[in-house]
Formats: structure tokens, sequence, C-alpha cells
């Protein structure tokens, strides 16, 4: 009871600092002199799945870039919630999916954050959802995930949101299930509806949305793009308070390589020293530092590699996680290829194969309900004495399982890149965000993938092309100092709820000149690559 009253009490006192900055941000912005086109087309912002009653580092990189776009005369308007879905995917429980969606929350926040002259509720289309509700009663999963609403997919853009909510991929076909799939679909099917009326109506410049996976911004993504509405998404970046902003899906964080075939030698340095802290478990990623400490591969998992040909190192991704839209193009999803791996090993005595789990498989109230670790208990392989398993809480360091291997296998893994850059040979079994480069080696296709990975375990001498290491380097530059926008001159870490943040108590023409805001108003106005100046955030 303590512990709740005092987390009570820090919240409010987090609204009170956010709601006085707001006020303070929100007087500047009234008071800048219009510009010769701020009677054009107002750019429209929407996200409704990145926080409910605390602003979470999504929802404060929407309103910095709001800020940004109006400090420069440029007119915004707001597209708000107002219970407008029957259930939502922050709001949803899976351990009780007929408990509603906390919309009073949510819309206190919305009210302290966003100004209502500015904003467009978005409501309930209850009357579309009684015409809609007795078609998909009767529909099987399979049918569900097929439905289509006016020449939308809706069932293909909802079905992401349905494994992220449930934290599995497989799903079941049971009431349960099938009952949050249409609460899902006939609220997009509302959503939709109210898009494409309010998108007609208003002919918007752009429209800014998160990442454009979660199924309400799908489905506003979705109808601008049939009406040549140019959209702009985000997500979290790689350095801390830093986001990732694209003109597709920032989820996969495509970067193009930079011109130059090396990096300039103090930019080097600046990436090996941060190559460096992440090998030694220093680094955060949506506010959420992974491992508090890394320790040494065990004496007695050293001396069982010892005694095989090669040890081969196989790192998974969290199954429900949005990566895996992209993932999937070899596999129908990574437990299949982990199944065909798997079978493998009987085949290779002669191999090692270390099955590493995704720490993220088990962060507090985020924990995945489909995971390796009973993938793994189910599979058999425990049985093998060529094959072990390391769990998503053990610290054994990936880093020193890499310097061991003798070529690392990885789905769509960052730990991918790592190990590329490392000089180490990487098959990669779905599409990963480095794979766009020469940095790993890629099959076109199943057959191809079973191939490579044959040669590979036959082979006593590995050739890795050595451009392989150097795109990395430059790839990961790219990421982390040129499209990561650092935005930590405006933000702090919220000190007990990871992933949350306050704003700083920074001056509001600093909306106006910061360059990495004028960066992401290039990218949203004028189609410009979301690239800002190198740069070394000191947070």
């Amino acid at each position: 009871m303590l512990t709740g009253m005092k987390q009570r009490a820090e919240r409010a006192r987090a609204d009170r600092l956010i709601g006085t900055q707001v006020e303070r941000i929100e007087a500047y912005l009234d008071s800048i002199t219009p510009t010769p086109d701020s009677m054009d087309a107002p750019v429209l912002v929407f996200n409704a799945s990145t926080r409910i009653q605390s602003l979470s580092l999504n929802a404060a990189f929407s309103m910095l870039a709001a800020w940004g776009l109006r400090a420069a005369g440029i007119p915004v308007r707001y597209l708000v919630c107002h219970e407008a879905m029957l259930q939502c995917m922050l709001g949803t429980d899976w351990s009780d999916l007929d408990r509603p969606p906390p919309c009073k929350n949510c819309m206190r926040f919305s009210e302290n954050i966003l100004p209502s002259e500015l904003s467009f509720p978005i409501r309930l289309n209850r009357g579309l959802i009684e015409r809609l509700e007795s078609d998909l009663e009767s529909r099987s999963l399979d049918e569900l995930s097929d439905w289509r609403f006016k020449g939308l997919e809706i069932g293909e853009l909802c079905l992401p949101t349905v494994r992220w909510a449930l934290r599995r991929h497989d799903l079941y076909d049971d009431r349960a299930t099938r009952g949050l799939f249409r609460q899902y679909l006939l609220s997009a099917a509302g959503l939709a509806e109210w898009f494409s009326a309010t998108l007609t109506e208003h002919e918007p410049r752009a429209l800014l949305v998160f990442n454009g996976i979660t199924y309400p911004e799908a489905v506003a993504r979705a109808t601008a793009l049939r009406l040549g509405i140019p959209v702009t998404t985000h997500e979290v970046g790689l350095r801390p308070l830093s986001a990732f902003f694209s003109h597709e899906h920032a989820t996969f964080r495509e970067v193009d390589l930079p011109e130059e075939s090396n990096l300039d030698p103090d930019w080097s340095q600046v990436l090996d020293a941060y190559l460096k802290d992440r090998g030694q478990g220093r680094f955060s990623m949506a506010g959420v530092r992974f491992w508090p400490e890394i320790e040494p591969i065990p004496m007695e998992l050293k001396v069982r590699m010892q005694a095989y040909r090669q040890v081969v190192p196989i790192f998974t991704n969290v199954i429900f996680d949005t990566s895996q839209v992209h993932a999937n193009s070899i596999f129908e999803h990574m437990f299949e290829w982990l199944d065909a791996v798997g079978a493998l090993t009987e085949h290779h005595p002669e191999t090692f194969f270390v099955i590493r789990a995704h720490p993220d498989e088990n962060r507090p109230g985020k924990e995945s309900r489909q995971s390796v670790a009973d993938w793994f208990e189910s599979s058999g392989l425990s049985e093998r004495t060529n094959v072990t398993f390391i769990g998503p809480d053990e610290r054994i360091s990936s880093y020193e399982l890499i310097e061991r291997s003798s070529y690392v296998l990885v789905y769509n893994s960052s730990v991918g890149l790592e190990a590329a850059i490392l000089g180490k040979a990487v098959l990669c079994a779905g599409r990963a965000r480095y794979t766009q480069a020469k940095t790993v080696f890629m099959p076109s296709d199943r057959a191809e993938y079973f191939r490579q990975l044959e040669n590979l375990l036959e082979s006593s001498l590995i050739e890795v092309p050595p451009e392989f290491a150097e795109n990395g380097r430059r790839l990961l530059y790219q990421e982390l100092f040129r499209s990561s926008i650092d935005l930590s001159d405006f933000l702090i870490p919220y000190p007990s709820l990871p992933g949350m943040v306050l704003l700083r108590d920074f001056e509001p023409q600093a909306l106006k000149e910061h360059p990495s805001l004028e960066a992401i108003r290039r990218g949203v106005l004028d189609g410009a690559p979301f690239a800002a100046e190198p740069w070394v955030s000191t947070s």
C-alpha cells in the first residue's frame, strides 16, 4: 500500500512538472507570428499506442516533432483518441481480455499535454460496429486474419497487435483470442472510416504516426497512403533519448550507408568506445537496460566447448516483437527456423550448438508467453550432448560466445551486426535492418539457406568477405550518430519508470533552432532523409 501511494505521488508530481512545461511551451507557440504559408494544409499527428498516463519516449518524440513544426510556423493538428476503440494495444490485459481499456486515465493525460483547440477528437463509431458485428461473430481465426474492409486488409493490419498483446506468435483459435481480434477489427474499421473522412476533408500536408505497425497507426498510415498523403513514422533510436524517423516503417530502421568508404578516425574511436560499452552490458534500448551486469562463460561450459571441433551460437529474438513483421522473409516465423536448425544438430555431433534466448523475453510486465525456453524444453534438444541452452535471465556474455565461435547463426537479432563487425561469419535466417548492406550472409530463399548452412558446418576454413566488417561499422555509425536523432536536450529519463521520460526545463526558442528538430522538419515537410549532424550524447 505504501509503495502504491509513493508511486501515485510520484506520478502526480511528474504530471505537474510536465503540465507546467507544456503550458510554458504552448504560450510560446501561441506567440509565434504565422508564416506566409501558415494557412496551408496542416501536418496531422497521431499516436494512440505509445502511452496511457505517463509520457513515454515515443509520445515525447511525437510531441517534440509537433512542437518543432509549430515553432517554424507550420500548422499542426492532433488526432486524439476519445474512447475510439473497443480495445487498444496498451489497454489490453492478456490475463483478463474482457477488461475494458483505461480510457479515462488516457484522456486525462491527453488533456494535460495536448491543446484542445488544435485537437480533433476520435470517437467510437458505434453504428458501424453494430452493422459489422454479426459478420465477424462466426469467423474463425484465419478468417479474421484475412478480413478486409472497404479495400483495406484490416485483418493483416491488426494481426501484429494481437500477437504483441498476447505475447505470442502462434495464436489459439479459441473464444478469448477471437473475441480480442474482433474488438481490434471493429475498432480498426471505425478508425478507417474516421481517417478517410478526416484526411479527405483537411487534405493534410503530411501525417506523422507512431511506428505504423500497431493497429491504430497502421490503419491511419494505410488510409493516408491510399489518398496520396506522405506519412512519417517514428520509433526509439539506438542511443538513449534518441528517435528514429522514417518515410517507411520506422521499426525496420533502414538507413543509407555514408558515401565515404572509411570512417573518420575520430568517429571510429567513438564507435569503438560504444562497442566496448555494449560488450560490457552498458547500454539500454527504449529506456530499458537489459544487462545490469555481464558474466563470463562458466568454466563447465568452456570445458564442454573444448570437446568439439567448432562452437556455433544461435541467437534468437522475441517472437511477438514488431520487428518480426519484417524478419519473416525465408521462414514463416522464428520457431519454424529453430525447428529446422534443431533437426540438423543430430547430424553434426562434431559441432557444439549454443542456443541463446533474447534477454527481453523475460522483461517484467512483458514476458513472452511463447518463449524459446518453452520451445527448447519441448524440442527434445536437451537430451543431445552437443546442444545447450542459455536462458534470458542468464547473464553470460554473448560477446564471449561470439569470440569462441566458428561462425554465428541469427534470425534478425542486432547481435548479428556486432558479430559481423568482430569479423565473424554470420548467417541470417530473417530479414534484418543490416541485411540491406553487405555485412552478413543473407540467402534469397530456404533452399539456399540450408546450402549455406551445410557449407559452414562442413568447412574447416571459413572465408568472410573483408568488406563485411567495414560495412558493418559504417552502417552502425550511421544508425547511431546520424539516423538516431538526438533529443536528449529536451528529455530526461523518468526516475522509476523505465521507458518513460520527463521534459527538461529548456528554453522554448530551442524548438525552432535545434538541429535535431530541423532534421525532423525537413524530413516531414520535404521528404528529406531523416539524418542529423553527427552527435555524441552525454546523457
